[in-house]
């Protein structure tokens, strides 16, 4: 079996095949991250005055990694444990074919783990990118979704059955409210992705005598100057100190990831819900070749959703194996638990990305049908409105013994339930027109009167995310 079959590319995956995320999560994508982070180091070794002058042109010109057996550097890390250790070798080999004084300058100072770390977190800034870029397309289409519909009417429903009236516009604000608090921590995630550089041990020893060797013209050299110049250039923060067995910075980095699938999941559980025809609430936006049946050609299936939810429910499988390896992390350099990360977080990454992107169209093209609000809501009648009906009407039925008015109430409740006689009729008979006029009883069983603040909810939300159309 070649390498070509060995690839994946998302077959069993479509949650996330064919996404930019995919695309900038993939073994040739890790494989240039790699080669960047020993680049920017040769860079900031030079300018240091710590490697030849034209060392980075040098190994700049053997960096990208089209020139490398992607495959063979994955059979040969077995070798070592990680794909580090034999692309060093292949890399330091092109660079020594022009110049031995570059080729002793690659990976000075440096781990296996420090480049593989910080690759990663390079991986991950890449790949939050345009996560983040989906994600406020979606944030953005939730807002203009809420606005819209901020005064049409539905039924909320709770543990499954009709509850209270409500508007769907305050419906597209709460998912717009998961969504675009989870794209914050995601940005937030994404500004605090540090470098990890700190050697063999995490002492930064051979940093240290490295930095012992510099020519001393301008501000002095230091292990922790010099690292602050690669995270600098590659635009990652600089940490307190190396992370090697605190693996918080991942950990962290794969909450982000599954609040985020959690959030797009709640809107894509609502619309699988919405969107069956016995209710018809909404509809998946359309596209050629999407939704179709093998076998049914009439059904159009909510496609989208149902990615999203898959990416939701996958998610969490990956974190857990995050915090494990956390947990499980040992002595100055994890074994096996530091090598179980790596997959898990590239997966979430993934799920993420497939989520966000699939998310952005569903929010986009999401088809609302207000007849079918108004026909769903006319089917729970007027007693939507009990809770409202309890606490204006049954105190005016108390005549002096507590709890009386909720006791006739009550039983006018149940018994429209079993017998099918209306229940605007029963309370009509039960609260005279001395104690609730007919204009006040038509109020008091209109579902409009009773929103409590969705207006000032949906506004409130649609002002604290207001995410970013696409260009």
């Amino acid at each position: 079996m070649g390498a070509a079959d060995s690839a994946d590319y998302g077959l069993l995956s479509p949650a996330w095949a064919g996404t930019p995320a995919a695309d900038l999560t993939g073994d040739r994508q890790l494989l240039q991250a790699l080669l960047d982070v020993e680049l920017e180091w040769v860079r900031v070794l030079a300018s240091a005055g710590l490697a030849d002058p034209e060392a980075p042109a040098v190994v700049a010109a053997v960096s990208d990694a089209s020139r490398y057996d992607t495959a063979s550097l994955a059979e040969r890390a077995q070798g070592g444990g990680n794909p580090v250790i034999p692309l060093l070798a292949d890399l330091r080999a092109q660079a020594r074919a022009q110049s031995p004084k570059a080729a002793a300058a690659i990976h000075r100072g440096a781990t296996s783990q420090d480049i593989m770390d910080t690759a990663l977190m390079l991986m991950a800034r890449r790949a939050l990118d345009t996560i983040l870029a989906d994600a406020d397309r979606a944030a953005a289409a939730l807002g203009d979704l809420a606005r819209r519909h901020a005064a049409t009417l539905c039924v909320a429903r709770t543990l499954t059955q009709h509850s209270l009236p409500s508007t769907f516009g305050l419906r597209a604000a709460q998912w717009l409210h998961g969504v675009g608090a989870a794209a914050q921590g995601l940005r937030a995630a994404a500004a605090d992705l540090p470098l990890q550089w700190g050697g063999a041990s995490g002492t930064m020893a051979a940093l240290s005598l490295a930095a012992g060797s510099a020519a001393g013209n301008g501000a002095p050299v230091t292990a922790f100057s010099l690292s602050a110049s690669l995270a600098q250039g590659l635009g990652l923060a600089e940490p307190v100190a190396p992370w090697q067995t605190n693996r918080l910075p991942v950990t962290a980095l794969g909450a982000a990831l599954q609040d985020f699938t959690a959030a797009a999941g709640k809107m894509a559980n609502d619309v699988l819900l919405l969107s069956r025809p016995e209710i018809g609430e909404v509809s998946e936006p359309r596209a050629a070749g999407r939704g179709g049946s093998s076998a049914m050609p009439q059904k159009q299936n909510p496609v989208l959703s149902v990615l999203i939810r898959s990416a939701a429910l996958a998610a969490p499988g990956y974190g857990l194996q995050l915090n494990a390896a956390a947990a499980a992390a040992d002595d100055e350099r994890p074994s096996g638990s530091w090598h179980v990360e790596w997959q898990a977080l590239r997966s979430l990454l993934r799920l993420a990305g497939g989520a966000a992107a699939k998310l952005a169209e569903l929010a986009e093209g999401l088809q609302v049908s207000t007849d079918a609000l108004a026909r769903n809501l006319e089917t729970a009648g007027p007693l939507v409105v009990s809770e409202k009906i309890m606490a204006v009407a049954a105190p005016l039925l108390d005549d002096g013994v507590p709890g009386r008015g909720k006791e006739v109430i009550g039983g006018a409740v149940a018994r429209s339930l079993s017998s099918g006689e209306p229940f605007e009729h029963l309370l009509r008979s039960a609260v005279p027109t001395d104690l609730l006029s007919d204009a006040e009883l038509r109020n008091l069983l209109n579902p409009a009167s009773y929103l409590g603040e969705a207006a000032a909810l949906i506004e409130r939300i649609t002002t604290a995310y207001p995410g970013k159309p696409s260009a």
